[in-house]
């Protein structure tokens, strides 16, 4: 059964867990030297990013004058070198190009100098305050939640927890430990309409518990509450990979979100849980960056930065050729 426990998937959704709640404690202060405007190596990374983006640039350009040519032997070897430096220099570009992104937006966007810099009036932790946290936290992670799963990059960290082929409470812990090298919502925005930092982070627990007892089959409906909340059947059909079920149900707590915004989906047909293409291994380190290997194989074969940007940027799938057969 899809929801009943089984060993070595449970074991890895609480080793997920665990390395989850361990990781934002490392990696930030593994990153903070590497934070534009912060960090002592922020500009040195910012410009290797530009200067892998540029070598890549040219090398791109060799490739396809020299493959219009057609011509001898020299320039074929011209070619080989710009090839090379494509597989090299695209990656590089957009791993320090992404880290020096993250870096820096989150630098730039924490709860404490947001809610100095306020244009509302301080809530304070009455009705108000908690009104204005709770809803506005869990409107911020409907869209967070959704380009998570519309955008690669942000699908290569997100994936983690859509990896089981079971739903259960431990498929709830099964969490990302990437999220540091993502451009993630910037909650501490939240700051700026008045909302305490201690606020915005009680906000998030308390959106965190409730999502995680929705990781259940032994719930089947909450009636009337169906309507408004993500409840069970609605969070088990954001986990389907179903075609109808794909990219559906993105909310915390409530569920009108995605009715406002059309992604809704009631759930009627079996839900299959997992991937479309299912990684078959228990590993933490594969269900950590199998999606990030395969992103970093696609940009290394691409051939102009246009390609680069749509493994990156745009939808998992995504292919050039596809965009080519639709023309």
């Amino acid at each position: 059964m899809a929801g009943a426990y089984e060993r070595r998937d449970t074991f890895a959704s609480l080793s997920m867990g665990t390395l989850s709640v361990v990781a934002p404690l490392v990696i930030p202060q593994l990153l903070r030297p590497l934070t534009p405007g912060r960090g002592r190596a922020g500009r040195a990374l910012v410009g290797v990013a530009l200067g892998a983006g540029a070598a890549a640039f040219v090398a791109d350009r060799v490739v396809a004058r020299d493959g219009a040519t057609g011509d001898d032997g020299a320039v074929t070897t011209r070619t080989l070198v710009a090839a090379r430096v494509q597989r090299l220099a695209g990656p590089v570009a957009v791993v320090t190009g992404g880290v020096a992104a993250a870096t820096w937006l989150s630098s730039r966007t924490e709860a404490d100098a947001m809610f100095r810099r306020r244009v509302l009036p301080d809530l304070g932790e009455g009705v108000l305050g908690w009104t204005v946290a709770m809803v506005g936290w869990d409107f911020l992670y409907y869209w967070s939640h959704r380009v998570q799963h519309e955008v690669r990059s942000l699908w290569a960290i997100h994936v983690v927890h859509h990896s089981s082929e079971r739903y259960n409470l431990s498929t709830a812990l099964r969490q990302p430990v990437a999220e540091s090298f993502g451009t993630m919502m910037p909650y501490g925005v939240l700051g700026l309409l008045g909302v305490r930092p201690g606020m915005i982070l009680r906000a998030r627990g308390l959106n965190l518990v409730w999502q995680f007892w929705i990781h259940t089959e032994a719930v089947r409906t909450l009636g009337a509450g169906e309507a408004v909340l993500s409840t069970p059947s609605a969070h088990r059909v954001h986990h389907g990979s179903n075609r109808r079920y794909l990219d559906r149900n993105h909310g915390g707590i409530l569920i009108i979100w995605d009715r406002l915004f059309g992604t809704f989906e009631k759930e009627e047909e079996l839900v299959v849980y997992g991937l479309t293409e299912n990684i078959d291994s228990f590993s933490s380190w594969t269900i950590a960056t199998h999606e990030y290997r395969r992103m970093f194989i696609d940009v290394a074969g691409a051939t102009s930065w246009g390609e680069r940007a749509g493994h990156v940027l745009r939808p998992p799938g995504w292919r050039p050729e596809l965009v080519a057969a639709a023309r």
